[in-house]
Protein backbone atom coordinates (compact mmCIF):
# COMPACT_ATOMS: atom_id res chain seq x y z
CA UNK A 1 0.00 0.00 0.00
CA UNK A 2 1.32 3.83 -0.80
CA UNK A 3 1.46 6.94 0.52
CA UNK A 4 -2.00 8.69 -0.59
CA UNK A 5 -2.79 12.50 -0.47
CA UNK A 6 -6.79 14.08 -0.61
CA UNK A 7 -7.58 17.17 0.03
CA UNK A 8 -10.80 18.94 -0.37
CA UNK A 9 -11.70 23.01 -1.07
CA UNK A 10 -15.21 23.90 -0.43
CA UNK A 11 -15.96 26.99 -2.97
CA UNK A 12 -19.45 27.15 -2.19
CA UNK A 13 -22.65 24.99 -0.33
CA UNK A 14 -22.43 21.94 -3.20
CA UNK A 15 -19.10 23.22 -5.11
CA UNK A 16 -15.79 21.54 -4.30
CA UNK A 17 -12.27 21.16 -5.37
CA UNK A 18 -10.78 17.90 -5.14
CA UNK A 19 -7.00 17.69 -5.16
CA UNK A 20 -4.93 14.15 -4.77
CA UNK A 21 -2.04 12.81 -6.68
CA UNK A 22 -3.91 11.59 -9.44
CA UNK A 23 -5.48 15.23 -10.11
CA UNK A 24 -7.60 17.71 -9.65
CA UNK A 25 -11.81 17.36 -9.73
CA UNK A 26 -14.46 19.16 -9.40
CA UNK A 27 -17.77 17.84 -7.46
CA UNK A 28 -20.72 19.67 -7.69
CA UNK A 29 -24.04 18.55 -5.54
CA UNK A 30 -25.49 17.62 -2.44
CA UNK A 31 -25.65 15.13 0.52
CA UNK A 32 -26.68 12.08 -0.92
CA UNK A 33 -26.52 13.14 -4.45
CA UNK A 34 -23.22 14.52 -6.51
CA UNK A 35 -21.74 14.39 -9.60
CA UNK A 36 -17.31 14.60 -10.15
CA UNK A 37 -15.40 15.51 -12.84
CA UNK A 38 -12.14 14.81 -13.23
CA UNK A 39 -9.10 13.63 -15.70
CA UNK A 40 -10.70 9.86 -15.59
CA UNK A 41 -14.17 10.90 -16.31
CA UNK A 42 -16.97 11.55 -14.59
CA UNK A 43 -18.55 9.71 -11.47
CA UNK A 44 -22.55 10.02 -10.73
CA UNK A 45 -23.05 8.80 -6.96
CA UNK A 46 -26.90 8.28 -5.33
CA UNK A 47 -27.00 7.33 -2.01
CA UNK A 48 -28.84 7.31 1.36
CA UNK A 49 -27.17 9.52 3.76
CA UNK A 50 -26.07 7.89 7.14
CA UNK A 51 -26.64 4.20 5.83
CA UNK A 52 -23.68 3.35 3.64
CA UNK A 53 -26.40 2.78 0.58
CA UNK A 54 -25.16 4.43 -2.44
CA UNK A 55 -24.86 3.66 -5.83
CA UNK A 56 -22.00 5.03 -8.05
CA UNK A 57 -21.63 5.15 -11.94
CA UNK A 58 -18.35 6.15 -13.77
CA UNK A 59 -17.71 6.81 -17.22
CA UNK A 60 -14.18 7.56 -17.79
CA UNK A 61 -12.16 8.87 -20.68
CA UNK A 62 -9.68 6.94 -22.35
CA UNK A 63 -6.99 7.76 -25.36
CA UNK A 64 -7.68 4.19 -27.09
CA UNK A 65 -4.08 3.59 -26.73
CA UNK A 66 -4.45 0.34 -25.04
CA UNK A 67 -7.87 -0.29 -26.97
CA UNK A 68 -8.25 -3.25 -29.04
CA UNK A 69 -11.39 -1.70 -30.98
CA UNK A 70 -11.81 0.75 -33.19
CA UNK A 71 -13.48 4.17 -33.19
CA UNK A 72 -17.51 3.74 -35.08
CA UNK A 73 -19.64 6.29 -35.41
CA UNK A 74 -22.89 6.95 -33.68
CA UNK A 75 -25.88 6.57 -36.28
CA UNK A 76 -26.94 10.48 -36.57
CA UNK A 77 -29.82 10.36 -34.56
CA UNK A 78 -28.15 8.92 -31.02
CA UNK A 79 -25.37 11.40 -32.18
CA UNK A 80 -27.57 14.14 -32.23
CA UNK A 81 -29.24 12.82 -28.79
CA UNK A 82 -25.80 12.99 -27.34
CA UNK A 83 -24.71 16.33 -28.19
CA UNK A 84 -28.01 17.59 -26.55
CA UNK A 85 -27.27 15.40 -23.89
CA UNK A 86 -24.20 17.36 -23.34
CA UNK A 87 -25.17 20.76 -24.40
CA UNK A 88 -28.09 20.31 -21.07
CA UNK A 89 -25.36 18.85 -19.20
CA UNK A 90 -22.75 22.04 -19.54
CA UNK A 91 -25.61 24.79 -19.45
CA UNK A 92 -27.03 23.29 -16.26
CA UNK A 93 -23.38 23.14 -14.74
CA UNK A 94 -22.92 26.76 -15.99
CA UNK A 95 -26.26 27.61 -14.37
CA UNK A 96 -25.41 26.48 -11.26
CA UNK A 97 -22.08 28.22 -11.08
CA UNK A 98 -23.52 31.69 -12.37
CA UNK A 99 -25.78 31.40 -9.68
CA UNK A 100 -23.53 30.69 -6.77
CA UNK A 101 -21.17 33.59 -8.21
CA UNK A 102 -24.09 35.96 -7.88
CA UNK A 103 -25.43 34.66 -4.58
CA UNK A 104 -21.54 34.88 -3.39
CA UNK A 105 -21.56 38.60 -5.23
CA UNK A 106 -24.75 39.98 -3.14
CA UNK A 107 -23.39 38.37 0.00
CA UNK A 108 -20.59 40.26 -0.23
CA UNK A 109 -22.13 43.23 -0.93
CA UNK A 110 -24.26 43.19 2.54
Amino acid sequence: MGLRFYKRVHLFPGVSVNVSRSGPSLTVGVRGAHVTVGRSGVTRTVGLPGTGIYYTSHRGYHSGFHSAHSETRLPESEQANADRRAERTIGILAMVIVGFVVLLVFAMAK
